[in-house]
């Protein structure tokens, strides 16, 4: 019986995969685009470089034209790997379809689905199975399983994560907020173009808070450039069309429009003006019910609305007292506390707590500034006050108020104070920036200013590499809707967390990772066909003593369908700040390895099981079907 069984579902098969493909070859043979036009229609994922290698290989003749048989083992090279085919076997006793028994028991002891149930592996037969009766019969065969184990539905990133999943009704100092720095440039910063695709593309990246350095441009028309260099200007109104348009595309929660302003108090209140005439109802102009809060707004309760981050005078209570009154040609002084972006801390600490003791590294001084009161008044829950010292901040500092900070201060404040910065963080919104020694907009790692709560960690996000790579991580976490809610630890106000001495406080856990094989891998740039010599890294980003890589041995000679088959295993003290990133490189004799792809993501966003992982290029952009197939596996460790 078993025989038999086999053979009717051979004629299955067979006769499924003729039906679609006989009227192509009527002719007998076919070329190069009708393979394509073939793969299409069986919902085959390629790459053309790979295939027309493939199609190369079987046209013996060398005329350009292929055989059914040809065809068949084009399909078959491409879909039916061993790796899958093995995985399929081991749970279809008669190795040709799984039933819904056979699929339930994979999905509960592979895929980690505990709670699996026989209508959703009905669900998932009448989703992904090809072949009528099979699915008319409630099977599935190694076509269906295929289709499953290279859909969504077995990625390595949870499928819940792809939406906003967590609590939005923190205050929002309590998230990491997805932050870009001078926005408007798209390559260096002191020759390259200002562009408002700048703005846009951040934006539809979700990002979350853009800056923008206004100076006086002509015709009393605000212009946003890199101050004092050669880089190219445009008009803030435009900068501003701009955002309006773009503002909401890829999340609903707040814009912060971060200001360098550097404008004479007329051209401020033409900036105010362009504000108020263009964003209309989404720019925040008021406290939520008009009455003085004790905290900042959740995320949730500023949906749809544009923040502007700029200098204020006086206090936001004076500001909601004063609404209704004209403020037009108002100007203010106000007195700011200025110092070098990057001043080194003492390194007695003790000098650098009282913020009336200079060190003789630090240059405090103060100057006026003049500021146009239409414009001070639209700042509501972001303003900008100058950073002296955490003590200073704890003392007078408002909750509505937040920080910018330059990132060789905040390496050096992480490495004395780090338990000080995390205090100040539960507290006020931080924003980290590039120092100004980055001409060539390169950008600093952010994961250390993570793992001490800082909010707005800028980067430039033209600048693609790991940095830009571990930003954008994180931030496909909670929907990629542009803020991720803080760790407890990072949000509770008498916090015990040290990024530098975390042994087994904070849930820590084993993850082990197989690397099992690769798919239609991107080809080496300088191979003339579809070759490399790839291999793949595992880099842990987290708090210092989670930072960690590890790698494969080297394939020769295969982008196609390289196997590995080798496990790693790391132990992560502080899961919760942790990253993960997957880099395909093809080893190259004597230089460096040139990077093919890569793949990041929070460790706690991790699908368990046999997953693939997808892969992006160096500037973020998918380069499907290529990815890697692994077998995930993690516990947490119980605390003592």
């Amino acid at each position: 019986m078993p025989k038999l069984a086999g053979k009717f579902l051979n004629l299955l098969f067979s006769t499924w995969f003729m039906d679609l493909i006989f009227d192509e070859f009527r002719d007998g043979k076919i070329n190069l685009d009708k393979t394509l036009k073939l793969l299409n229609k069986f919902d085959v994922s390629y790459d053309y470089v790979h295939v027309k290698k493939v199609f190369k290989k079987n046209d013996k003749q060398k005329s350009g034209l292929i055989t059914m048989e040809d065809f068949r083992a084009i399909y078959r090279t491409l879909l039916h790997r061993p790796e899958l085919h093995e995985l399929f076997s081991s749970y279809s006793p008669n190795k040709k379809v799984l039933t819904v028994s056979n699929l339930c028991d994979f999905l509960r002891k592979e895929q980690f689905e505990l709670d699996v149930n026989e209508a959703r592996a009905v669900s998932l037969i009448n989703k992904f199975e090809p072949i009528d009766e099979a699915r008319s019969q409630r099977e599935m065969t190694f076509e269906g399983f295929i289709r499953y184990m290279l859909s969504e539905e077995c990625s390595i990133f949870k499928q819940k994560h792809r939406t906003v999943y967590q609590d939005m009704n923190f205050p929002l100092c309590d998230y990491f907020i997805s932050s870009s720095h001078n926005t408007y440039l798209i390559q260096d910063q002191l020759v390259g173009p200002s562009h408002l695709w700048g703005y846009a593309n951040s934006l539809k990246k979700g990002c979350r808070c853009v800056e923008i350095d206004c100076w006086d441009g002509p015709n009393n028309e605000p212009v946003v450039y890199h101050g004092h260099t050669l880089t190219s200007k445009i008009t803030f109104k435009n900068v501003i069309d701009v955002v309006h348009k773009h503002a909401f595309e890829a999340s609903d929660y707040p814009v912060t429009l971060s200001l360098e302003n550097h404008c004479s108090a007329p051209q401020q209140e033409k900036m105010a003006g362009h504000l108020l005439d263009i964003l209309r109802d989404t720019l925040c102009i008021s406290t939520l019910d008009d009455s003085m809060p004790s905290e900042l707004p959740s995320p949730e309760q500023l949906k749809f609305k544009i923040l502007i981050k700029n200098k204020k005078v006086g206090t936001l209570e004076e500001t909601l007292q004063r609404r209704g009154q004209r403020c037009l040609g108002q100007i203010a002084e106000l007195e700011e506390v200025m110092e070098s972006e990057d001043d080194l801390i003492d390194e007695d600490p003790k000098l650098y707590k009282s913020p009336r003791r200079e060190s003789p590294h630090i240059s405090h001084f103060t100057h006026k500034v003049k500021v146009a009161m239409l414009l001070s008044e639209l700042v509501i829950y972001t303003a900008s006050r100058s950073f002296v010292s955490f003590e200073d901040s704890k003392e007078k500092q408002k909750f509505y108020q937040n920080n910018s900070i330059g990132e060789v201060k905040g390496q050096k404040l992480i490495s004395k104070r780090a338990p000080d910065f995390i205090a100040h963080t539960t507290n006020f919104i931080t924003r980290i920036y590039p120092k100004g020694t980055r001409t060539d907009s390169s950008n600093y790692d952010p994961q250390e200013f993570w793992n001490v709560g800082c909010q707005m960690v800028a980067l430039n996000f033209q600048t693609p590499g790991v940095q830009m790579d571990l930003l954008n991580g994180k931030y496909l976490d909670n929907g990629g809707c542009g803020y991720v809610l803080k760790p407890e630890f990072l949000r509770k106000r008498d916090t015990d967390y040290n990024p530098h001495d975390v042994n087994m406080k904070f849930r820590a856990l084993t993850l082990t990772v197989r690397i099992i094989s690769g798919c239609q891998l991107p080809p080496s740039n300088l191979s003339k066909s579809n070759k490399a010599d790839p291999v793949v890294k595992i880099e842990i980003h987290g708090v210092p003593g989670d930072m960690n890589k590890q790698q494969t041995s080297v394939i020769k000679n295969n982008a196609l369908n390289p196997r590995w088959n080798e496990t790693f295993t790391f132990n992560i003290n502080v899961p919760d700040l942790a990253l993960i990133r997957f880099v395909l490189e093809d080893q190259m004799a004597l230089t460096a390895n040139d990077f093919l792809g890569q793949f990041t993501l929070p460790v706690m966003s991790l699908n368990k099981g046999y997953r693939h992982v997808p892969l992006v290029s160096k500037l973020g952009v998918t380069l499907k079907p290529a990815s890697l197939f692994v077998y995930i596996w993690y516990c947490f460790h119980v605390l003592s």
